[in-house]
């Protein structure tokens, strides 16, 4: 597959998780009245334009953003009583939360396509290490994990997320089911000095014998139902990930942005296409799809200036307080939090750069 292919496939998946997203925003204003006076796919210079109407659609060519620009919306008087500064408060955090929601319903129907396909992911155990931790407690293959202490698991990437980030060699308490009857066992991770992690000793989600997942296929109910945990899967892996970020578990260098993301789809769609073919190709892209979209969901979720999050946390306040934080004070704690994701941005794109010549 050329890379040329590669390329306008990861554009082409950008694009549609960012237009998902804007659309979601632009949905809702049409829903409760707001004006739109641009709608845009994109940032920087305009490829493409046409207007519709009050609403001017553009196409712009850095395929890292996009964005809804609502009539009034920073504006703190505006006679248009379509602006949205006067609209109701609840319709103003419909149109804000819209977004993030509409990503997380393209991951979802993007899950529904992948299981379809190729079914869903289990917690089955199919090998237990020889004098593993897990091997000494009794686990055996063919076990299915179902909890993890408290953690409830749906499917073996669960255990791995969890272990991963398992500090101690404290008891784990593990809850599985075996020949249909529920049981529990206490294992002792042991220390693997190679990778840095305590460990258990357990395989699952791949066949012994080489690199496909292992799926169940899925009926229509069976099909909505881990479609759900699919998404459930990817926010919490997000929230986990952010969390150890914080905590200084995870470095700075760890973190991809979008030319990170793209360089390891294109290694992957290259991979799939050696190994299984144009359908692995696909589901691969669908996978993507999924992950980029739940991330970009909850990302702009977060109560940070200039995204999603931040403009929702003021309209909190402004709910609590019953009445409106003045709109330069806003604009400009926004316009600080833009200028902050910007050197973000900037610094993560100069290091995946700089990590591209350097593999």
């Amino acid at each position: 597959m050329s890379t040329v292919i590669n390329i306008l496939v990861i554009i082409l998946v950008f694009g549609l998780i960012i237009m998902i997203h804007e659309l979601g925003h632009f949905l809702m204003c049409k829903w409760t009245g707001i004006g739109v006076t641009e709608f845009s796919i994109g940032m920087g210079p305009c490829i493409f334009k046409t207007q519709r109407g009050e609403t001017q659609y553009s196409l712009r060519c850095l395929p890292i953003g996009g964005y809804c620009m609502m009539l009034g919306e920073d504006e703190e008087h505006c006679e248009d009583e379509r602006a949205f500064s006067n609209k109701p408060i609840w319709s103003r955090i419909l149109v804000v939360v819209a977004g993030p929601v509409f990503n997380f319903i393209l991951a979802f129907f993007a899950s529904m396509l992948l299981i379809g396909m190729a079914g869903h992911l289990t917690a089955e155990i199919n090998q237990v290490g020889e004098g593993s931790a897990a091997e000494e407690a009794g686990i055996r293959a063919g076990d299915v994990i179902t909890k993890l202490d408290q953690t409830r698991i749906y499917d073996f990437r669960e255990v791995s997320v969890y272990m991963q980030f398992y500090a101690s060699n404290d008891p784990v308490t593990v809850t599985l089911l075996r020949d249909g009857e529920e049981m529990q066992v206490e294992v002792t991770p042991k220390y693997n000095e190679e990778t840095g992690l305590y460990q258990l000793g357990i395989m699952g989600g791949y066949v012994i014998d080489g690199d496909y997942l292992v799926r169940t296929k899925a009926n229509v109910f069976t099909n909505i139902k881990y479609s759900v945990l699919e998404v459930r899967y990817w926010i919490k892996t997000t929230f986990i990930s952010l969390k150890q970020l914080v905590m200084g578990r995870v470095g700075v260098n760890q973190v991809s942005g979008v030319v990170g993301v793209a360089d390891m789809m294109n290694d992957t769609m290259q991979e799939a296409k050696e190994t299984g073919g144009m359908l692995d190709v696909f589901l691969n892209v669908i996978n993507f799809v999924i992950l980029i979209s739940a991330n970009l969901g909850v990302m702009n979720l977060l109560p940070f200036p200039a995204l999603d999050g931040g403009r929702l946390l003021f309209l909190l306040i402004e709910l609590i307080m019953r009445r409106p934080i003045p709109k330069e004070k806003e604009a400009f704690v926004h316009a600080i939090g833009f200028v902050l994701l910007f050197l973000v941005m900037i610094f993560v794109t100069f290091k995946d750069i700089r990590n591209l010549f350097l593999s």
